[in-house]
């Protein structure tokens, strides 16, 4: 008994050791989770880093007038004729994440209509972007919560370009809400019709055009895999996309047509100066392991990937999430 009684006595005596030895490595790095220092940079090139100028954007959100302004021509990246021949429709294709995707599709080959809802000044600095590739660009303004719209910008593309190959949905509506009290009727109709709407209307749209090799790529979020408190509407229409994005896979997987969607964390894009107050946009994208919001260019290469049938021919029903570290 006294052995045993001793045995235990020097583990817990061990255990404190080893209690104290991590406690003081703690206190050396900083931060207990050793997560000190500043954000991650692990691209071909720096990116912004928190704290931004606090800045607040009326909606829909104008990409010219952010500081720092987003990065989406991905200098580093060379194109290798993955979508050669091809035509893309890109909606919410003046900005962001979708001026990125357009701009690495025509460096890739494709043709691009971007549709946009009213930002003129984003959407023409986004056709001369993809004109500068060599290839060509139709620029369409209407609502995507429109169906006549949806059917309007898919004809124009096939009587401009003769064809549709890619589909992107990525045309969004968001803004943080502290309760379930705050959010309007109006608020949540809005959200659901751009958001779950739009992306049907879009896809019913395109289907018909579509042929084996074509795909599909919606853009989710990470609030459609974890949730978010503030964002209770914008939540429910990325995971019913996420949702949409494998039911619509098995649906057109025998015609050979491919559905995927990209998850993304914060990204530096009019989305989110056009949403929450100016402090908070300060410190956008702080909270991700990486420690900063991903900008565009980040983003653009897994459409690539998604949209080519070089590089995912086996890939349907799929959701990339793209958050900077979980």
């Amino acid at each position: 008994m006294d052995e045993l009684r001793g045995g235990r006595t020097r583990t817990a005596s061990e255990q404190r050791d080893i209690q104290e030895e991590v406690a003081n490595a703690d206190a050396r790095h900083g931060k207990s989770n050793g997560g000190g220092g500043g954000a991650v940079q692990a691209g071909a090139r720096r990116y912004p880093e928190p704290p931004f100028p606090a800045q607040h954007e009326p909606k829909p959100g104008m990409e010219y007038r952010l500081d720092p302004p987003p990065m989406y021509d991905a200098p580093f990246y060379k194109g290798s004729g993955k979508l050669d021949g091809m035509v893309a429709v890109i909606t919410g294709g003046d900005s962001g994440i979708g001026r990125a995707v357009a701009i690495l599709f025509a460096r890739e080959g494709a043709d691009v209509t971007i549709s946009h809802l009213a930002e003129d000044r984003d959407a023409d600095e986004t056709r001369r972007a993809v004109e500068a590739e060599g290839r060509r660009c139709l620029v369409s303004r209407g609502d995507v919560r429109d169906p006549d719209y949806c059917r309007e910008v898919i004809d124009q593309t096939v009587k401009t370009f003769g064809k549709i190959d890619i589909l992107v949905n990525n045309a969004a509506f968001q803004v943080h809400s502290k309760t379930i009290e705050e959010i309007s009727i109006e608020h949540f109709d809005m959200t659901i019709k751009t958001n779950l709407y739009g992306y049907f209307y879009m896809a019913k749209a395109a289907v018909p055009h579509l042929g084996e090799g074509s795909s599909i790529i919606n853009t989710g979020s990470v609030v459609g895999l974890v949730g978010s408190a503030a964002l209770l509407d914008y939540s429910m229409t990325k995971g019913g996309i996420h949702s949409f994005t494998r039911a619509l896979a098995s649906n057109l997987v025998s015609r050979g047509i491919r559905v995927n969607a990209v998850a993304p964390g914060p990204v530096w894009t009019p989305l989110n100066p056009s949403d929450k107050q100016a402090e908070q946009v300060s410190q956008f994208g702080s909270k991700v392991p990486m420690k900063r919001p991903a900008q565009p260019e980040e983003l653009a290469p897994a459409y690539v990937f998604l949209a080519s049938p070089q590089c995912s021919s086996y890939i349907t029903g799929e959701i990339l999430p793209i958050i900077g570290g979980y």
